[in-house]
């Protein structure tokens, strides 16, 4: 780890899937000398997709983290999957970083996924630099990413370089800071590089592009922006100090270009990482809570010599000892030491301390704030928890996941197999937080739940193959959710006399419908104490708040979870002897399977936001077929060739479209998805889920 704090840049590579993520990143890893051979995505060798599961998909499953020199500087540096099952592994590894490089795909521009992963970035205020991939391709074109960026996500994209060329006539890029050409020698990998004066065909471009920048980083320093309204000479470090300023404000998105798969334009983007990206110094200090509470609020400050504070953001299970990633805030963690973790109330044990590369572990004694490190030891901890210092009791915020939208039954093929499944189960629910379990008591069989049919294969596997669980597996189902459209109130008693003490509990309770600001049902449900006079003492209220959220945690519809529901706990009355929180509990539970079916209740289905991507000629076709799974379309336009179609379409509607898709277009059109919202079901439709034959 670097001494001085500013020479350290917590960054992640973020980007649509197929936009080459994975492929900048080794690229990095090796002009950076972290490794001696470029590894790569088709080949299956890239060091940053090391699960087997990766290397034989192509794809990115789970971040991976690195720590990489360049020019005196220490680069922790994660790579992020771009499929929308695996958003988890985004949000985790945003929560915890200082800047980004969005990847885009120099024919397509903003994709789908392209515009979560930069909401998700913006969520967490990074400071992004864009780096357009991809510019020797087919359909490359600068002038069209740069509008897509400023349009579709809102941002403030500034060109510090313009490409000379595009697609096949793609040769290398003028810097405009230094206003100089850079050619690449392509015979040795890209690794020799020159500059040269501009051309003369692209000068007046170049000028136009110059004059922009300068024109859009002028009021982040008024020492530029006298030189530039006076019309004088400009020199190169104001002009980089000011875009530094503008990109850690997060007021300007500097873009960059190149190819990766041919080792042009990485190394300048290393540059621009180290010259404009902000260092854990530059960054607002992180908010704690004291003990918890909202009320009470620390500023954690990124310095090493005040008690630790730092988060979980990743947990990997491993035979000799689960890994925790852990990115330090404030403090210095010394392996050997104990922690306190206040989300659990818990003192915990790190036992080792590593930095990562990728699987590799390099063995450290301590690391200081601003750092990313890896820690053995820890039992009870889970992604999103603090450790910090035992004397400070300082807890960060936390990290929110999306809700699942699909599941799938699994049972253990035999008894001996039913423990190992247990264990397993426990061990997948740690590492992702996205993927949830229960147990239907009814049918004997495991639901699992997860963010997509690629999700739910992907843990089927690590099951079967990584964790050696022999299981039989159902088809994957929609997750339904269930709510209430009407208003209803009542009570619910429950009273039971014995030969000793009894139990005696009794609310009068109301539900209603509960809608976000977007007009669809809340994700969540609400409970409102409205007791007034203390017909109900104080410390039983927690317990009837306990009991009507186990109440909604299954319909009585169908048995899906309830949402969007505010519950009024409105009256009720107590004995002196023999009223306890569980019996209040459980009266909460009697009132709200009573009031439920009086509410009038509805099934709710996920539906996506999908993008579909075809030739022209079958765009008919593909549109009725949409429309014909009850989906909307929501734009449509013709993009290099290709038509390019927004839609929103049901979840249970999109099972198998992917060999769908690729019958109806001769394997020439894709799609991805994402979810969006949860919507309710056409009645005719309901009637078939709920008689099984949907």
């Amino acid at each position: 780890m670097a001494d001085d704090l500013t020479q350290v840049r917590n960054i992640g590579i973020m980007a649509h899937i197929d936009a080459g993520k994975t492929t900048v990143s080794e690229r990095i890893l090796y002009f950076s000398g972290k490794t001696y051979k470029i590894g790569e995505v088709h080949n299956g060798t890239a060091v940053m997709d090391y699960l087997e599961e990766e290397q034989q998909r192509g794809i990115t499953i789970t971040s991976a983290a690195t720590k990489c020199p360049w020019k005196g500087y220490d680069i922790n540096l994660i790579d992020t999957p771009g499929h929308v099952d695996f958003t988890a592994e985004v949000e985790r590894s945003l929560r915890v970083l200082d800047g980004a490089v969005a990847v885009f795909d120099a024919s397509e521009g903003v994709q789908a996924q392209s515009e979560t992963v930069w909401r998700q970035g913006q969520k967490y205020h990074l400071s992004c630099l864009v780096f357009i991939n991809k510019m020797d391709k087919i359909g490359a074109d600068f002038e069209m990413c740069m509008k897509s960026i400023r349009d579709k996500l809102l941002a403030h994209p500034v060109a510090v370089q313009m490409p000379i060329g595009q697609e096949s006539s793609f040769q290398g890029m003028v810097d405009l800071i230094t206003m100089k050409a850079i050619y690449f020698q392509q015979e040795d990998k890209a690794a020799s590089f020159w500059e040269e004066e501009i051309p003369a065909e692209w000068a007046c471009q170049a000028a136009d592009f110059r004059h922009a920048m300068l024109e859009a980083v002028a009021e982040f320093d008024e020492e530029l922006l006298d030189l530039y309204l006076h019309d004088k000479s400009i020199p190169e470090d104001l002009i980089r100090r000011a875009i530094r300023k503008g990109t850690v404000d997060n007021q300007i998105n500097p873009v960059l270009v190149g190819s990766a798969l041919k080792n042009m334009g990485v190394r300048r983007l290393l540059d621009a990482v180290v010259y404009y990206l902000p260092s854990p110094l530059d960054k607002l200090p992180a908010v704690g809570f004291h003990g918890g509470s909202k009320n009470q609020q620390i500023e954690v400050v990124c310095d090493p010599h005040k008690p630790l504070v730092a988060l979980a953001f990743k947990v990997v299970s491993d035979k000799h000892g689960d890994l925790y990633f852990l990115r330090i805030y404030q403090g210095t963690l010394h392996k050997g030491v104990r922690v306190y973790n206040p989300n659990r109330k818990t003192k915990e044990n790190v036992t080792r301390l590593f930095h990562m590369h990728a699987c590799d572990r390099l063995l450290i004694d301590s690391a200081g704030a601003g750092d990313i490190v890896a820690a053995l030891g820890l039992k009870d901890t889970l992604t999103g928890d603090t450790v910090c210092d035992s004397k400070v009791d300082i807890m960060l915020e936390t990290i929110t996941f999306p809700e699942t939208v699909i599941s799938m039954s699994i049972e253990p093929v035999s008894a001996a197999e039913r423990n190992k499944l247990g264990d397993a189960l426990t061990t997948l629910r740690k590492e992702d937080p996205t993927f949830k379990c229960k147990y239907d008591t009814e049918t004997g069989q495991t639901i699992i739940s997860g963010m997509g049919e690629l999700h739910l294969e992907i843990l089927q596997n690590k099951l079967i193959r990584d964790l050696g669980v022999k299981v039989r597996v159902g088809k994957p189902r929609v997750a339904y959710k269930e709510a209430i459209v009407n208003t209803a109130e009542g009570e619910g008693k429950f009273i039971r006399q014995t030969g000793g003490r009894g139990q005696y509990g009794h609310v009068v309770i109301r539900i209603e419908p509960l809608f976000a600001e977007d007009g669809h049902y809340a994700k969540d449900n609400e409970f409102v104490n409205g007791i007034i006079g203390g017909t109900i003492p104080k410390e039983y209220i927690p317990a009837v708040e306990s009991g009507v959220m186990e109440g909604l945690s299954s319909g009585s519809l169908a048995g899906y979870p309830v949402v969007g529901v505010k519950v009024t706990l409105l009256d009720g009355s107590f004995h002196t002897v023999d009223s306890s929180e569980l019996a209040f509990e459980q009266a909460a539970i009697i009132a709200l399977r009573d009031l439920l079916p009086k509410a009038k209740q509805v099934l709710l289905e996920p539906v996506m936001r999908v993008q579909v991507i075809v030739p022209e000629q079958y765009f008919g076709a593909i549109q009725g077929n949409l429309v014909s799974k009850r989906g909307e379309i929501t734009n449509s336009h013709v993009h290099g060739g290709v038509r390019v179609i927004d839609a929103k379409v049901p979840l249970g509607e999109m099972f198998g479209y992917s060999s769908q898709i690729r019958s109806a277009t001769a394997g020439r059109g894709t799609f991805t998805m994402e979810p969006l919202n949860y919507e309710r079901v056409p009645e005719q439709v309901s009637e078939k889920i709920l008689m099984g034959s949907y």
